[in-house]
């Protein structure tokens, strides 16, 4: 079985890896940037959560979670265990009137799906947060960390690294190429073209390149509905002491959480104007910080009403445009061309359990350990959304 991946971010290199180390297939992964500069993996902010509004993306990040609290073992070369700096202090969503109903049903999906996640009133945030000003907030929603469940943030970059050096250990093959076009011959993807002339037989190919997998996909004749979305962070100090602080989500869309040095803090929103497509990357809006959030989370957290931004970077979402989750599985109207992308945010986490899946899929034909066929691509040209609602 000749299996060419395109895309060796994280997604990428996952699937590479389960093929390798599971099924004994050994993939050629093509990235066309081997520096991971632009890289969704590289430049994540790196967060894992079980605060979802669709039962498989719980359960996708529940497997994944497991995977990677246990990393070290899973991922180990030899004597060399990954750290990937996994804490898990929660995710904190606030809610407005007008969204409490909204948290209120995504609780009750999380609570069926084994999710550890209390709701707040807003006397109790008060009395968890001291530093929280709940104005204009009538609910909170609080992932728990358990033995089966948990929320936090880990170094991605580390992740995306750990997975590459293992699939390599096991017998795929990285090379530096960008993929141009898929030749295919009726339902058949007979091979892959890169830029520099070569043409890379295949029996499967499985497209994971993120915000560029539409273009490739395109070649073939089918129109993915992903898009580069940028999204902007902004690293932040400030003199202040927030304790047992989460990622905190405000009705207002932004988002803050705590770094490991005390008075360290990540922040970021979704972009004030949206482009159909924001490839090549646009710089750094510093005007979204300046002029929207930080008037914003001075209010939430009078503490911020001093701080200090210490640096910013774009990072792309690959973002779905028809329901803003995953696209994973077989392409229609092919035997053998495989997607996994969309994932519009929440991709990086949810890495280890699709890589899992879509391994399973290309050497057995079938999922085994997690069905992912509701965020199959037939969806697509049927025009049938499965919406996931919390997207941040």
């Amino acid at each position: 079985m000749t299996v060419v991946i395109i895309g060796g971010g994280v997604m990428g290199a996952a699937t590479a890896y389960m093929l390798a180390k599971e099924h004994g297939v050994y993939a050629l992964v093509l990235e066309r940037d081997a520096s991971y500069a632009c890289a969704s993996s590289a430049l994540s902010v790196s967060a894992i959560r079980q605060q979802f509004s669709t039962a498989i993306n719980i359960r996708l990040s529940q497997a994944s979670l497991a995977f990677y609290r246990q990393i070290g073992d899973e991922l180990a070369i030899g004597d060399e265990r990954p750290n990937i700096g996994l804490v898990e202090p929660g995710y904190l969503y606030l809610a407005s009137a007008a969204g409490a109903s909204v948290l209120r049903a995504n609780h009750a999906v999380q609570r069926d799906a084994g999710v550890s996640v209390a709701l707040l009133t807003v006397a109790e945030l008060s009395a968890r947060y001291p530093w929280l000003d709940t104005t204009g907030v009538v609910l909170g929603s609080l992932g728990l960390s358990t033995a089966t469940s948990g929320e936090g943030w880990f170094d991605g970059y580390s992740v995306l690294q750990a997975f590459r050096r293992a699939a390599i250990a096991h017998g795929a093959r990285f090379v530096e190429e960008d993929a141009i076009t898929l030749e295919h011959d009726g339902g058949t993807i007979r091979a892959v073209m890169t830029h520099t002339g070569t043409r890379h037989p295949v029996s499967s190919c499985v497209v994971t390149a993120g915000a560029w997998s539409a273009p490739i996909v395109a070649t073939a004749g089918f129109a993915l509905p992903i898009r580069a979305r940028k999204r902007d962070v902004f690293a932040i100090t400030a003199a202040v002491s927030l304790p047992d602080c989460p990622l905190v989500i405000d009705p207002s869309g932004y988002w803050f959480r705590p770094e490991r040095v005390p008075g360290h803090f990540l922040c970021g929103a979704p972009p004030r104007h949206v482009d159909p497509d924001d490839a090549p990357l646009d710089g750094v809006d510093h005007g979204l910080f300046t002029d929207w959030i930080w008037p914003r989370l001075a209010e939430r957290v009078p503490a911020f009403d001093a701080l200090r931004v210490t640096s910013a970077w774009s990072g792309y979402y690959e973002f779905n445009t028809l329901d803003q989750n995953g696209l994973v599985g077989r392409v229609p109207d092919f035997s053998n061309l495989y997607v996994g992308a969309g994932f519009s945010g929440h991709g990086l986490q949810q890495a280890p359990a699709v890589g899992r899946a879509l391994a399973e899929l290309i050497a057995e034909g079938t999922y085994r350990t997690l069905d992912l066929s509701p965020l199959g691509v037939e969806r697509v040209r049927l025009q049938q959304p499965f919406r996931e609602q919390n997207i941040i």
